[in-house]
């Protein structure tokens, strides 16, 4: 799989290597170390601060007699260019609730980050209109999110997401997608179901906020949502 860091240059993934590998890295360093000028690594150091993947940062003084320098560390940004494994952290963590504590207990874990969701979302709603708040919760997943789409379908409001962020866990747990179904029935007030799926195949999760079915006030927690129906 091809990653974020392999579509870089290879003088500035090799720089980046070097950073993160030797923690306190500075241009004199860098530049012996890859055998390239002082300037040459001056210019690549000033394309990645701007990308937002290193930044500089005290010299902690270990090892090194004289004035103090200032030297460049990885950003947080930076950090997550090299691989990481949360997908299988979170396929480990919901199994681990799962067997150890009980159904009951994930439901209630499920529970409570749909209360969080929606407790950080709602003030951002209040006085909007449906279709004010759905074109709103466009960026439930990511702010400004340009893969998600709104559309009318039928009297009815569809947000249509292209990206999803948990695609590598959702199809072997998709237990984990009624967080966001729940989350968008409470923010909107109405039924929403998702009509397909990234895990059957669309290509797109697509959630419908079904306009004559508002939300039962006794109805307003978490609940799993409805297997997607088989075509006849």
């Amino acid at each position: 799989m091809v990653t974020p860091l392999d579509e870089l240059s290879d003088i500035r993934r090799a720089i980046l290597l070097l950073v993160k590998r030797d923690r306190q890295a500075t241009t004199a360093g860098l530049a012996e170390q890859l055998g390239i000028t002082y300037e040459a690594v001056r210019q690549q150091i000033v394309y990645l601060q701007n990308e937002g993947w290193i930044t500089t940062a005290p010299y902690d003084g270990e090892g090194r007699v004289g004035r103090p320098t200032r030297v460049y560390v990885l950003t947080a940004a930076g950090e997550h260019l090299f691989p990481k494994e949360y997908d299988r952290l979170t396929l480990e963590l919901i199994d681990a609730v799962g067997e150890e504590m009980g159904p009951a207990a994930l439901r209630a874990i499920l529970a409570s980050l749909t209360e969080r969701r929606v407790g950080a979302w709602l003030p951002r709603l209040q006085g909007l209109s449906l279709a004010e708040r759905v074109e709103a919760l466009r960026g439930i997943y990511i702010e400004n999110d340009p893969f998600t789409e709104v559309a009318e379908s039928g009297g009815d409001l569809l947000l249509a997401g292209r990206n999803c962020p948990c695609l590598s866990v959702a199809p072997e747990r998709p237990a984990g997608c009624s967080v966001t179904v729940s989350s968008l029935g409470r923010l909107l007030g109405v039924r929403v179901r998702r009509e397909e799926r990234f895990q059957a195949g669309h290509g797109r999760c697509v959630f419908r906020a079904l306009h004559d079915q508002p939300l039962p006030a006794e109805d307003e927690g978490f609940r799993f949502e409805e297997p997607l129906a088989r075509p006849d």
